[in-house]
């Protein structure tokens, strides 16, 4: 390392002072501007599609459909829901420790940004001395005693001669955007897993009510088969056949409490509350929603935060190649000291004890074994590997879109079907049943319309539970009601 060095000096004349003064401050003044190395930023580009492959029966939006820009749970019109997501807001742990992330990154631009600034230090040094008198080339005189009272100030300043520290700063400043772009994602995550589990759980619900009326209804078909079989009208193989129906469908009934139960367990957690101390009552599925319209693909760019998010890291990876680069330019730091220094208290803060410093000095590196183009090339390969992780993101965005809207379509032209398959398992079962109470057919042809009705109307549940997750997954998908403008300036 070369270093070029101007010289501190001390001055009694006070035009002699100025007159040096001068010089050095106007150089000092000139780095201050300085230039930037390093490329600018321009946002990196990837392949959008026109529009969406699947078109799904979405319904131009509605009044009631502005919800989702902001709470979009809202669309459910579910009372319990809103209270959930609400209280999600304010007592998630995994929330709260984003929130604290994006705080720890705003105060790493803090304490970045300090490095513009000079750095002044303060020092006052009182100190009462005696010489040895047999110190090396005074051996034989006297000893010496005296008192030097000191107060100084010193100011530093490595001069931003080639942009590296504002590059410092436009990289922890891209990189705090990038944290609150990651809260919003995991804001959006939390309250979309939430409205997940708790569709699934009211799905169970209509389940289980679906179980219990069928358990009732079979047990009171058992006993008029009892009746009939003491009449001399059925036989005992009837009577098993009716009982075994019963208990099968009753230990499913009981098996789908276990399957709530989590859900219920999962959803204290995502409110910030003990599993034990929590519970959820049974209620009724919500009705199906009008399906948010996805928009333009070129409108999800600027609509999901984790797209923002890995944006903002590409722009921090583009300040840290200047960074790298301005590494091979010298390092110019101006300095200033200035004080009293006196042998005497009473004479400490008087004019001619007073004592000052100025002085620059530049510092180049000559040889590092590479070790800067080291440095330079692993900034250039990181940048890239945060443009290809950028465009990854859009690709599987628009993934996530395209299935969402695929699944809410066939899942609306299976309902359909479904709805038919529900009423004609009905007619069977109805007809069955009638056919056996006039001798015409036996139990098992019971049975097997029982079965087949009862399996059809699960199927039924089971595809409005899905609808109604299908609907969250796509407003997750499309970014739940954010945009980049709500992304933070963190100054």
């Amino acid at each position: 390392m070369v270093r070029l060095i101007s010289n501190p000096c001390s001055f009694r004349d006070g035009k002699t002072f100025r007159r040096r003064l001068f010089p050095i401050l106007s150089l000092g003044f000139l780095l201050l501007g300085g230039c930037s190395v390093g490329p600018k930023y321009a946002k990196p580009t990837t392949q959008i599609p026109p529009s969406y492959k699947e078109n799904a029966n979405w319904k131009t939006a509605q009044p009631g459909d502005q919800a989702q820009k902001g709470n979009w749970w809202e669309i459910f019109q579910d009372p319990q829901l809103n209270a959930l997501e609400e209280k999600l807001s304010v007592s998630n742990q995994t929330l709260r420790a984003a929130v604290d992330r994006f705080q720890e990154a705003r105060d790493v631009l803090r304490e970045t940004r300090s490095a513009l600034y000079p750095l002044v230090t303060a020092s006052v040094s009182p100190t009462r001395i005696r010489q040895s008198r047999d110190r090396a080339l005074f051996g034989g005189t006297s000893p010496v005693n005296y008192s030097d009272f000191t107060l100084a100030g010193d100011v530093s300043y490595e001069a931003d001669a080639w942009g590296a520290v504002r590059k410092s700063v436009e990289s922890s400043r891209t990189l705090a955007q990038a944290s609150a772009a990651d809260l919003e994602t995991i804001r959006l995550s939390l309250h979309a897993e939430l409205a997940l589990d708790y569709l699934t759980l009211r799905g169970l619900d209509a389940q289980k009510q679906l179980f219990d009326t069928n358990v009732a209804a079979f047990d009171k078909a058992l006993q008029l088969t009892e009746s009939r079989f003491q009449g001399g009208v059925a036989s005992r193989e009837d009577v098993d056949l009716a009982a075994t129906q019963l208990e099968q469908t009753r230990a499913e009934d009981i098996d789908i409490t276990s399957f709530r139960d989590q859900f219920e367990h999962a959803i204290a957690v995502l409110i910030g509350q003990p599993a034990p101390s929590f519970s959820l009552d049974p209620a009724s599925l919500p009705a199906i929603p009008p399906v948010p319209p996805p928009g333009l693909p070129s409108e999800l760019l600027e609509r999901r935060p984790d797209i923002a998010g890995a944006e903002r890291r590409v722009a921090s990876a583009n300040e840290e190649v200047g960074i790298a680069r301005a590494a091979f330019f010298p390092t110019i730091t101006l300095g200033l000291v200035g004080g009293f220094e006196s042998g005497k208290f009473p004479n400490w803060l008087t004019g001619p004890s007073a004592l000052w410093s100025i002085g620059a000095s530049a510092a180049e590196t000559v040889f590092d074994a590479g070790r800067r183009h080291a440095v330079s090339d692993q900034a250039m390969a990181t940048y890239d590997e945060m443009v290809a992780d950028y465009q990854q993101t859009v690709l599987t965005s628009f993934q996530q879109v395209e299935d969402s809207l695929s699944d809410l379509r066939v899942l609306d032209d299976e309902a359909k079907t479904q709805d038919a398959a529900v009423a004609a398992a009905n007619r069977a079962l109805e007809q069955s049943t009638n056919r056996y109470k006039g001798g015409l057919d036996t139990y098992l042809t019971v049975i097997t319309a029982q079965s087949a009705a009862l399996a059809n109307e699960r199927t039924a549940v089971s595809l409005l539970t899905r609808r109604l997750t299908s609907t969250v997954l796509l407003v997750k998908a499309l970014g739940g009601g954010w945009d980049v403008s709500k992304l933070p300036a963190v100054d």
